[in-house]
């Protein structure tokens, strides 16, 4: 279905990533870790692209997405958008969704791929679903970290969400993991990580590489085995 949405904000979560914050049109329901296309004019055009949605369900005054700042145009017509702005908004579409189906799940992402990601615990922290929820979230240095304070207020505030960062360029007195997400790393970070359902997102390689580590490395059945390459890479 296709709306109409007014800027209400605009958040920079990182330096080179931004959210921005809609109103919720009347009427648009949708599932955690669903996208939408934004239409809106690109160099006197019209233009759309697909971007996931960050915010959950459960929180009914904003639709939001986050996008990293790559330069290209569409992107910088995005980063231009003021409050009061209005753009198109069609969907909401895809099958990568969490609402409570598992008991246990392991998202594995990196970088903007949180995004889904952050819709999930959000619905989960806000429905009380009572989860178990293991993050693996890989990121170039602690500063890429989108979310990062969010995610520390779901820990603290969730016994049975854990967020395990790691970091592939680490400096300074980063004490937590390093390097890319592998199979290894999982089975020391998440021993029972067979009694999980997984959640693979972010940039096409690394889904790939998670995909065929899960699979081969680690023989999970392909049905807990649930991806999707993030759009925006």
């Amino acid at each position: 279905m296709r709306f109409e949405a007014t800027v209400k904000e605009t958040i920079q979560r990182t330096p080179d990533v931004r959210s921005i914050r809609f109103n919720r049109p009347k009427g648009f329901s949708y599932l955690p870790g669903q996208y939408i296309f934004i239409g809106l004019r690109v160099g006197g055009k019209y233009r759309e692209k697909h971007f996931t949605i960050s915010s959950s369900p459960t929180e009914p005054d904003h639709l939001e997405i986050t996008k990293r700042l790559t330069g290209h145009e569409f992107a910088d017509a995005l980063a231009a958008l003021k409050v009061g702005d209005r753009v198109s908004i069609d969907g909401p579409e895809g099958d990568f969704t969490f609402a409570g189906e598992y008991e246990k799940i392991l998202p594995l992402t990196g970088g903007i791929g949180i995004t889904p990601v952050r819709s999930m615990l959000r619905y989960c922290m806000d429905m009380k679903l009572g989860t178990d929820v293991v993050l693996l979230y890989s990121n170039s240095s602690e500063n890429d970290i989108v979310f990062k304070d969010e995610l520390e207020e779901m820990r603290k505030s969730n016994k049975k969400l854990n967020v395990i960062h790691t970091i592939t360029q680490p400096i300074g007195g980063w004490k937590g993991l390093t390097g890319r997400i592998n199979g290894m790393m999982i089975r020391e970070a998440v021993p029972d990580f067979m009694d999980r359902v997984s959640y693979v997102c972010g940039p096409p390689m690394m889904v790939d590489d998670m995909v065929k580590v899960l699979r081969k490395e680690l023989r999970m059945p392909g049905k807990k085995v649930k991806y999707e390459y993030f759009p925006g890479y």
